[in-house]
């Protein structure tokens, strides 16, 4: 909801914009487009790089992958992604999987499926990025709404240590 109604005072911004100004009207408005597309991600990073410590300062492209293969009642999972720690101090924190917004939908449980293999606690060093590969192999007997088979792209991630928790 708070994203249609972001979306629609940029736009009124815009055009308020453009009906204010008599001259260089339309590069004004593109350069404005432009920066609003990669300001916020500028603004994130350099946060991350200087500021920010502890689970704040992690960060993670999105392009984690996992593969799903159902063997009777067991499931051989095996997910792939990349953390990047952009603090000068090493952080610990513990993952937790979350199913898409699809799959929550449907009622089927897929990525929170590598839950049930316990928990999964990783160390960052300082200023670098990790390759995590988990591979497990999962009881499915008690769970009554999973994936057979299947590949899973763009995981969504929960990060804790302590008291502090982040999406990401």
């Amino acid at each position: 909801m708070l994203g249609i109604i972001g979306s629609i005072m940029f736009i009124g911004a815009i055009i308020l914009l453009f009906n204010s100004l008599e001259k260089y009207r339309f590069r004004i408005v593109f350069a404005v487009v432009i920066v609003y597309m990669f300001l916020p991600n500028l603004l994130i990073a350099a946060y991350q790089e200087t500021l920010a410590n502890g689970i704040s300062a992690i960060s993670y492209d999105g392009n984690g992958q996992c593969d799903f293969v159902t063997m009777d009642d067991s499931m051989d999972a095996e997910c792939n992604l990349v953390l990047h720690n952009r603090s000068d101090e090493a952080v610990t924190v513990e993952l937790e999987f979350i199913d898409s917004l699809f799959m929550e939908e449907e009622d089927m449980r897929m990525e929170s499926l590598m839950n049930l293999a316990g928990s999964y606690t990783v160390t960052l060093a300082a200023n670098s990025k990790k390759h995590i590969h988990l591979k497990e192999l999962i009881d499915l007997s008690g769970v009554p709404a999973h994936i057979d088979s299947g590949t899973s792209y763009g995981i969504n991630l929960k990060i804790k240590t302590g008291n502090n928790t982040r999406i990401l």
